[in-house]
């Protein structure tokens, strides 16, 4: 009995051992699995939420990059635009050049100075002086082209695109379609050439102090058969026609007696329009400046600043400028200062 009891000791003692050997391993590998599976968690945990935050930062950087794309595309378009606009300024000044290269009959004149007399200093005669005006309206401002014989200054004007009030000069030999040009027009007028006290190169058929009323009636309803809708005429020179009383007295008659009405572009401080027009009951309508009394552009620019200037002041101005090319392109190049008045003919004025 004895021998039998011992023999099962030892055989039970090796399985109590072994249980409890695998009982730890089973705790180790729970433990482990566990382990493993809190690491998991945290991983995928971990990936969704820096998952988000990546998806976010893509988001944002998608965004950063549409926003800089729009930018570079507006500054691209802006770029593009202004190039444009500096190519079509170009263009225009190009033709307008062009335009002006090929004219049927080069000036005869070599600026505005031809229009009137002076003597020592070289001073444009002055406009009449006027009061200042404050008034709520946009001021205006009339500008009359002189001088106008050819087909090529009248597409030249026109190219500029804004109103300016052409003034045609009698046919001549040199200009012999003035009056089949003036008809094109909505509006014009006539550039009546009149005596200077000085000047070499006097049109053909100029009105003189002598001439008698018969003669200058004859002549202004001669211009109104040649051009049917002329409703002002202003003197082409004429330093010495307009500053005679008497002289001045037989044009007035004759133009209200066709219904026109004169604009003096004041070639003389001794003008007699002024108390002529006051005795006939009419309106005394002048020039107030002259633009390019000198050709040089930076001057005719000053010029035009100082028209603008007076139409503010007054509520409206007259200035008179010739179809040379440096004229054009500084009218051209005025455009936006020229948009602080209301650019009209001169029937809008007065």
């Amino acid at each position: 009995m004895a021998k039998r009891k011992t023999s099962e000791s030892i055989t039970t003692e090796p399985k109590k051992t072994q249980s409890k050997n695998s009982a730890v391993i089973l705790r180790y590998v729970a433990w482990t699995l566990a382990i493993i599976a809190l690491v998991l968690t945290s991983m995928v945990v971990g990936y969704y939420f820096g998952y988000n935050d990546a998806n976010s930062d893509v988001k944002k950087l998608e965004k950063q990059n549409l926003e800089q794309r729009v930018s570079a595309i507006a500054k691209i378009e802006k770029s593009l635009q202004k190039n444009t606009q500096e190519r079509a300024q170009k263009s225009v000044n190009k033709k307008l050049q062009e335009v002006l290269r090929q004219q049927e009959v080069k000036p005869k004149y070599v600026s505005a100075s031809h229009e009137f007399d002076y003597s020592e200093p070289k001073l444009v005669p002055e406009a009449i002086p006027r009061p200042i005006q404050v008034s709520s309206l946009k001021p205006r401002l009339a500008i009359i082209i002189d001088d106008v014989g050819t087909k090529s200054q009248v597409n030249a004007i026109n190219r500029l695109n804004i109103a300016l009030t052409k003034s045609f000069l009698p046919p001549s030999h040199n200009r012999p379609n003035t009056p089949t040009l003036a008809a094109n027009e909505i509006f014009y007028m006539v550039h009546l050439p009149m005596e200077a006290q000085r000047f070499s190169a006097e049109e053909p058929n100029t009105l003189r102090i002598h001439d008698s009323q018969e003669k200058i009636s004859s002549k202004i309803k001669e211009i109104k058969r040649l051009f049917p809708k002329v409703a002002y005429i202003n003197n082409h020179t004429g330093s010495k026609f307009t500053a005679d009383e008497i002289a001045m007295n037989r044009l007035i008659f004759a133009l209200k007696a066709n219904n026109i009405y004169f604009v003096d572009s004041r070639t003389t401080a001794d003008t007699k329009a002024p108390k002529v027009m006051k005795n006939f009951g009419l309106k005394y309508v002048a020039r107030d400046v002259f633009l390019d009394h000198h050709m040089d552009k930076d001057y005719i620019k000053s010029q035009i600043k100082i028209a603008i200037k007076s139409a503010k002041q007054h509520g409206s101005a007259i200035a008179i400028g010739h179809p040379h090319r440096n004229t054009l392109e500084a009218l051209e190049e005025s455009k936006s200062l020229l948009r602080d008045v209301e650019l009209v003919y001169v029937s809008q004025i007065y």
